[in-house]
């Protein structure tokens, strides 16, 4: 949903998540004094750069992941100016059995290094428990490679990636 909310910025001015503890999507859940963030609380946290960012254009050409009749495109994908300059782009492999690779040209800008986090378990419906809480976080991403005003990334399979371009 981010990505989809970044590509019509033009038109969406706001979003908020409505339920945010202990409830379906919950960023938190909680027991007493115990506490838990959710996958969900990790995504908002990992697309924090695109708050107050300019939307930039972006346009990928992706495979199709297929579930019985139903077909959409493997990766979404949004990029922005974030406020201190750099340039932020956020991936989502919806695929959750194939990684996907993505390139793109990156032109106007003159950025020499990039950095990112990805979002990944092993099982669909990972999470965090509280006699677990640690078990599903963001964890530093390797996976993409900046050469000259070329991008290559790969995903791994059901990721989000936020990646920094500096």
């Amino acid at each position: 949903n981010f990505n989809i909310f970044h590509k019509y910025a033009d038109r969406v001015r706001m979003t908020a998540i409505a339920q945010t503890v202990n409830v379906l999507q919950a960023m938190i859940l909680t027991d007493g004094p115990k506490m838990v963030r959710t996958p969900t609380y990790h995504a908002f946290h990992m697309y924090r750069p695109f708050q107050n960012a300019t939307s930039l254009p972006l346009e990928i050409r992706t495979g199709e992941y297929r579930y019985d009749q139903w077909s959409v495109p493997q990766v979404s994908a949004s990029a922005a100016k974030a406020v201190d300059g750099s340039i932020v782009i956020g991936l989502v492999n919806l695929d959750p059995h194939r990684p996907a690779r993505v390139s793109a040209q990156i032109e106007g800008a003159h950025a020499t290094q990039v950095r990112g986090e990805v979002l990944t378990a092993e099982a669909m419906d990972a999470h965090n428990t509280f006699e677990n809480p640690n078990a599903l976080h963001p964890e530093a991403f390797t996976g993409a490679r900046l050469d000259s005003h070329r991008l290559d990334v790969t995903l791994p399979a059901k990721s989000v990636v936020v990646l920094k371009l500096q």
